[in-house]
């Protein structure tokens, strides 16, 4: 352990807002639930690397939602498992409503939060070695119509304002989770997208580009400051999944379609079913993110997701014939103007050869872990 981080402990008390009146979880009591065995599956995949987090601490934003549930958990069960000793401060709006959702992880001392806006915050006193920066406009907003221009300054002043703290915290890598958005419609590349792809989002549409435009505006910013500073940045393009914690009340196709399936069906598919996704699940998520964060170049640039094509309407046939429901393609007509393009797949040749990651858990798998998850767990 640092000295500097031995000596960031009174300072540390001024930030680290602690949950009252929670129960603790046991690891006996984390054993017995459904995600024990995809949290082990991460852990025993990684832990030769997970050395260079020992008795470290990590700073976090975005960690209140999917990608963040997942790392917290992570985080949590690499230190009950290995004795890692690595903390966790999450910078969030608030983390009362978050641990309401997620009341195991709110006796866990290693994990604290500082309350902030992102493009704002007050920088936490002392050392920070690693800083993982998912922050973006959530999702329910995004489903709100969220105007384009409070979408565009979250991403790109909270990227500048998270560069800003590496500089004055001492990190030595941060971790940049950008967006497939950032490569625009796809109308005259073959698929699947490949890091190369010289798209942009449509800037005449600014709905529908708002965040990719942001995103891609976001790496830049990263790029410039990790030349002008001794830290480096890691950088993914990520794209969509499916597994547990994800959101079924918004706009994500496989949440609702999850979600349709565990009240019995029918899993109701609103537009034609014909745009083309692909879905990665978390363990494999988690690893590839970690992997990019303590093996990736500096500046270099990695899609993650899976590279299994399927389209809305056969992914919601499968998630009904697991579920014993029945799937109807709607085709209501939906004009408003969105970010989802009509096929949206990456290329990840780049990441799986460079830096010897594989998906582990396909398409049929991560459907069976997600409904047997919400069937025990139910909604949150």
């Amino acid at each position: 352990m640092s000295e500097q981080r031995r000596n960031t402990g009174q300072a540390r008390s001024l930030f680290w807002d602690k949950p009252h009146h929670r129960r603790t979880i046991t690891l006996a009591q984390q054993e017995r639930s459904s995600l024990a065995g995809d949290l082990e599956e991460i852990v025993s995949r990684l832990a030769p690397k997970l050395k260079e987090l020992r008795g470290e601490r990590l700073f976090i934003t975005g960690g209140t939602g999917f990608f963040g549930k997942w790392l917290l958990e992570t985080l949590a069960w690499v230190n009950k498992r290995l004795a890692a000793d690595i903390s966790a401060t999450v910078l969030t709006r608030n983390s009362g409503r978050f641990l309401e959702k997620m009341p195991q992880l709110a006796g866990n001392g290693a994990i604290g939060f500082v309350h902030g806006d992102v493009r704002n915050f007050s920088f936490p006193p002392g050392h920070f070695s690693h800083l993982i920066h998912m922050a973006t406009t959530s999702a329910e907003a995004t489903f709100a119509n969220e105007p384009p221009l409070e979408k565009f300054t979250t991403t790109v002043l909270g990227t500048q304002r998270m560069l800003e703290f590496a500089a004055r915290c001492g990190a030595g890598k941060i971790l940049l989770t950008s967006s497939g958005n950032a490569y625009g419609p796809v109308t005259d590349y073959p698929l699947p997208i490949s890091e190369e792809y010289p798209g942009a989002p449509d800037i005449t549409r600014p709905v529908a580009s708002a965040l990719g435009e942001a995103k891609r505006a976001a790496e830049l910013l990263a790029r410039i400051h990790a030349g002008m500073n001794a830290y480096e940045v890691k950088i993914c393009r990520c794209f969509t999944f499916i597994g547990p914690y994800l959101q079924t009340d918004i706009h994500y196709a496989a949440g609702n379609f999850i979600r349709d399936a565990i009240n019995g069906g029918p899993i109701r598919v609103r537009g034609s079913g014909t745009p083309v996704r692909s879905f990665l699940y978390p363990t494999d998520l988690l690893v590839w993110l970690l992997t990019v964060l303590f093996d990736a170049p500096s500046g270099r640039l990695y899609n993650v997701g899976s590279s299994e094509p399927v389209s809305i309407g056969e992914l919601a046939g499968k998630i009904a014939g697991q579920a014993g429901c029945t799937a109807i393609i709607e085709n209501n007509s939906d004009e408003k103007e969105t970010s989802s393009p009509d096929n949206y797949l990456p290329e990840t040749t780049r990441i799986r050869k460079e830096l010897n990651v594989e998906q582990t858990v396909d398409l049929d798998t991560a459907i069976a872990r997600t409904l047997n998850y919400y069937r025990t767990s139910g909604f949150q």
